[in-house]
């Protein structure tokens, strides 16, 4: 069986694409540091700010930049790891690594905040997420995205955005964008959880591996000289990623269905458990304002 080593070092980690990382943290740490000053209504950076948002650039480079996304389109389980962190998992923790006050002067720009403020909507979030999520894993779309760099680096962009369209609802920290609270919340995250079961289910139990980027050696060794390069690529002997992996192309792709469905139900558990210490404290802050209200009187008396 062969390793990934064959490669080489840039198909495997992606330095370029680690130094626009690096200077995206760079610009925010002079924005919410070094420059911090010279913006009227910033407030300081706190500790899990930077931390979150610093863990948030880091798992971005882990399934974008590492040998994940090689792996990824070698093995169809590691792409919906990726999926899953991209749209599941990161999305919340970058939310919480920007300052509020960044935020509002993100929202002050016009057209961003005509955006936000249509595509943020509950019902649209939904369905345009999991819209775009469903479409993009339809077999003839998948493989089309997957022979195009460009198109397969866009439309990474725009799942990772409308995530966020999708995630802000739930837990913006913007005191003046909440939108739902309570018990409307619980049924969000119920209703996003169903409208993302009929992509799981069509990988999950298609009686065949329905991607010919994994199947069809024509198609896959197109996607593999785009993701390693045409000249690293041409003077490898490979005929397919069963070189790479004893798991045949079906029990492959069962899994990565599971495996996202998986990561999803873990992910919108812990949310769902947020959500829910958020409404009992906000229900005992409210209870308590009553209790007082209602001795104050008595007190005077």
């Amino acid at each position: 069986m062969l390793t990934l080593d064959i490669f080489g070092f840039k198909a495997l980690w992606s330095p370029y694409f680690l130094l626009v990382l690096l200077a995206l943290t760079a610009v925010y740490f002079l924005i919410t540091v070094t420059f911090r000053s010279k913006f009227v209504d910033s407030e300081p950076l706190t500790i899990k700010q930077a931390a979150l948002f610093l863990l948030s650039i880091t798992l971005i480079y882990a399934i974008k930049g590492s040998p994940l996304d090689l792996m990824a389109h070698l093995m169809f389980y590691v792409h919906m790891i990726i999926m899953a962190f991209l749209v599941l998992v990161i999305p919340p923790i970058f939310i919480f690594g920007i300052p509020v006050w960044i935020w509002r002067r993100i929202f002050k720009i016009k057209w961003v905040h005509t955006l936000f403020k249509f595509f943020t909507k509950p019902l649209i979030a939904l369905i345009v997420f999991n819209g775009l999520f469903s479409f993009y894993h339809i077999p003839m779309i998948f493989d089309q995205v997957m022979q195009n760099f460009w198109l397969h680096a866009g439309y990474s962009l725009l799942l990772f955005i409308v995530a966020i369209f999708m995630w802000w609802p739930l837990i913006n920290p913007v005191p003046e964008h909440q939108r739902i609270s309570g018990l409307k919340k619980v049924g969000y995250i119920f209703a996003d959880g169903i409208l993302i079961t009929p992509a799981c289910a069509l990988i999950i139990f298609a009686p065949g591996s329905i991607y010919a980027t994994y199947s069809d050696p024509e198609v896959w060794a197109q996607v593999m000289s785009l993701c390693v390069g045409p000249a690293t690529f041409a003077g490898l002997d490979i005929s397919g990623p069963e070189l790479f992996s004893s798991m045949s192309l079906v029990h492959d792709q069962q899994l990565g269905g599971v495996l996202m469905k998986i990561i999803q139900e873990i992910v919108y558990g812990i949310i769902l458990g947020h959500v829910f210490f958020e409404w009992y404290r906000k229900d005992q802050a409210e209870s308590e304002k009553e209790l007082k209200q209602t001795l104050k009187p008595s007190l005077i008396e």
